[in-house]
């Protein structure tokens, strides 16, 4: 029994330490990830890609966004604990000070009250 125990706390733990995957589909995520805040423009050319396979985040927990997409550029909190990922597709003002308002187009992530992600939006307005 212990043996079984054992096993299973390493498998979990194996899980819980894996690495992000590289892909979504088509979608490039080590490079996503790589561009903090949009600031080397690369995830704009990855948007049409995102569009493509963001059926495949929906519903997924806000931690594991972020695991797989990469900590988002802006985390903001909503009423009825609604929460918001923001994540920058180009560079602008954001890349020189990040609480400064910025009119890059941005997608933003929708979290209900559990964590999961019910909405994408693609923005190009200061938030």
């Amino acid at each position: 029994m212990k043996s079984i125990l054992a096993l299973a706390s390493l498998f979990f733990g194996l899980a819980a330490c894996s690495a992000p995957p590289d892909t979504l589909g088509k979608l490039d995520l080590k490079k996503w990830r790589q561009d903090r805040g949009g600031c080397k423009n690369e995830r704009t050319g990855l948007v049409a890609d995102m569009r493509a396979e963001q059926k495949q985040l929906m519903g997924k927990f806000a931690d594991d966004i972020g695991k797989i997409l990469g900590k988002p550029d802006i985390h903001q909190l909503g009423a009825g604990n609604t929460k918001f990922y923001v994540y920058f597709l180009e560079k602008g003002p954001q890349c020189n000070d990040i609480t400064k308002k910025s009119e890059a187009k941005k997608m933003i992530l929708k979290f209900n009250a559990i964590g999961l992600m019910s909405e994408i939006t693609y923005q190009s307005r200061p938030l």
